[in-house]
This record gives structure tokens, C-alpha cells and sequence, in this order.
């Protein structure tokens, strides 16, 4: 992902100037690597650690998402709704 990405995403999903670790831009960050890296595993079946990397990036979102949730269930509905992620 490049700077340039990162700083869109970072601007879309901030909660304030600055904010690079709320759980909602950590969870914006993963989506967008876990699509990219869901495209790269469809023409290349047999490449296993990448898949593994997937799992643990699937994973890491949902007890990023599970904190939210237990935390604000607003944000989360919120944040679900805008990366079109299924709950």
C-alpha cells in the first residue's frame, strides 16, 4: 500500500487531525490490505504463506472490530457500514 493510500484512508477514517491508531483506522488499513491480498491469492492458488498472512490479518481485524464493538457500538455499526465488511 502506498503513502499515498494510506493517507486516504487515514483522512477518511481519522476521529481526529493526527490519529493513526484508533481501532478505526487500524481496521480501515487491514481491509484494504486483506482485499488487495485477496485478489493476489486468486490467480495464485498455491501460494500458501500469503493465505496464511490473509488468516492472521482476517484475524487481527476481528478482534480489532470485537473490541469496538464492546467498546462503542455505535462506532462499530458505523464503521462496518462504511467498509462494507459483514458482521
Amino acid at each position: 500500500m502506498s503513502k499515498i493510500d494510506k493517507k486516504a484512508i487515514q483522512k477518511k477514517f481519522q476521529r481526529h487531525d493526527g490519529d493513526t491508531g484508533s481501532s478505526d483506522v487500524q481496521v480501515a488499513f487491514l481491509s484494504e490490505r486483506i482485499e488487495k491480498l485477496t485478489e493476489h491469492l486468486k490467480g495464485h492458488q498455491k501460494d500458501h504463506s500469503s493465505r496464511y498472512g490473509l488468516i492472521k490479518m482476517v484475524s487481527d481485524r476481528r478482534s480489532l472490530l470485537d473490541y469496538l464493538k464492546e467498546k462503542d457500538e455505535k462506532r462499530y455499526h458505523e464503521l462496518i457500514t462504511k467498509l462494507n465488511i459483514r458482521h
